[in-house]
């Protein structure tokens, strides 16, 4: 094992930056191992440094409100600060400084992503997101890894808990649809201003970065076809009652037009499927995605798509993967 430490600047201690820091931390050793060198967190940039975090575990002394002076000097940037900028300035400034970065930013990759990869290749550093799409669930790597020999031919799926907290509590326990929104800001599912998830923005930019992934292409947020939820009434759901269907928010990408001039289709909206269908079996934040390929044929993949611990998961394995690469890269 090299001794060389892996440099790696974390940005943002929120709820998944702090889950990250801990994770670092305590799993020091293990991390090291399968890395082939140990991972050296430098510093964690932050806000507000009077704000209390949970960073158990996590050495004293590496909270900075400069993130900026952290993107320099380290190998790995870890972006999960969230927001436009200067998350974006930031990202290509490690990526000119020589660093290579993992982000969970999917509003700014589905916004700038074309560009941040453009810069990444340029420059010649790794750009990974897993954690944008899906959380814990491997579905940009199945998307864009484990089926490069496939041809997709649509994906389809439930990319958003938040909402399908809100739904499957009207659909299963009844609970009017104004009083599960409510309900589902109180615990914590919804943000502060909730547009972001009822109106379809959250899942349209991960659908957006899975159609990049499966086909190529400069698809964009202008792109989809968006309807959120928030215009449903108590009478839609009765409606779907009587007809043996739920009501989920289904995000989907599918090629259309000519084989010869394949046109890239994307769309968010609140859909009708039959009770027994897998889409309706997935209860409160769950995810759920199915990929239909010529070879592979329907593949569902199903897990947390959201939540500190999870999303950290995602992030750590990018990180840990462009770790491995920059010590073989050494020897």
């Amino acid at each position: 094992m090299s001794q060389t430490p892996v440099r790696v600047a974390l940005l943002g201690a929120g709820t998944v930056g702090a889950a990250v820091a801990r994770r670092l931390a305590d799993r020091a050793e293990v991390f090291a191992r399968r890395v082939g060198a140990p991972l050296e967190l430098t510093g964690i940039a932050v806000r507000d440094l009077g704000r209390p975090r949970d960073l158990t575990g996590v050495l004293p002394g590496l909270l900075t409100d400069d993130p900026g002076a952290l993107v320099d000097e380290v190998d790995i940037v870890v972006e999960v600060m969230g927001g436009i900028q200067p998350a974006r300035g930031l990202i290509e400034r490690a990526l000119r400084a020589g660093a290579d970065v993992v982000t969970a930013n999917k509003q700014l990759l589905a916004q700038h992503g074309v560009e941040l990869e453009a810069l990444a290749g340029r420059e010649g550093h790794g750009l990974e997101y897993e954690a944008a799409v899906v959380a814990a669930v491997p579905i940009m790597r199945t998307v864009r890894d484990a089926l490069a020999g496939d041809e997709i031919r649509s994906i389809r799926g439930i990319v958003n808990g938040s909402t399908n907290y809100i739904l499957d509590m009207v659909a299963r326990q009844g609970v009017p649809f104004q009083d599960a929104v409510t309900q589902a800001g109180d615990l914590g599912y919804l943000e502060a201003d909730p547009t972001e998830d009822l109106e379809g923005l959250d899942a349209a930019a991960k659908i957006v970065l899975l159609a990049r992934a499966a086909w190529g292409g400069e698809v964009g947020m202008s792109d989809v076809q968006r309807e959120g939820i928030s215009g449903l009434t108590d009478a839609d759901f009765e409606n779907a009652r009587g007809t043996g269907q739920v009501i989920k928010l289904i995000a989907s990408a599918w090629r259309s037009g000519a084989p010869g001039a394949p046109r890239i289709e994307v769309a968010v909206r609140p859909t009708l499927v039959a009770a027994d269908h897998p889409f309706a079996q997935t209860r409160e934040g769950t995810n759920m995605v199915i990929i239909e390929a010529d070879s592979a044929g329907s593949l569902r993949l199903s897990g947390a798509g959201a939540g500190g611990d999870e999303t950290a998961s995602a992030v750590l394995g990018d990180l840990i993967n462009l770790a491995r690469a920059r010590v073989a890269a050494r020897d």
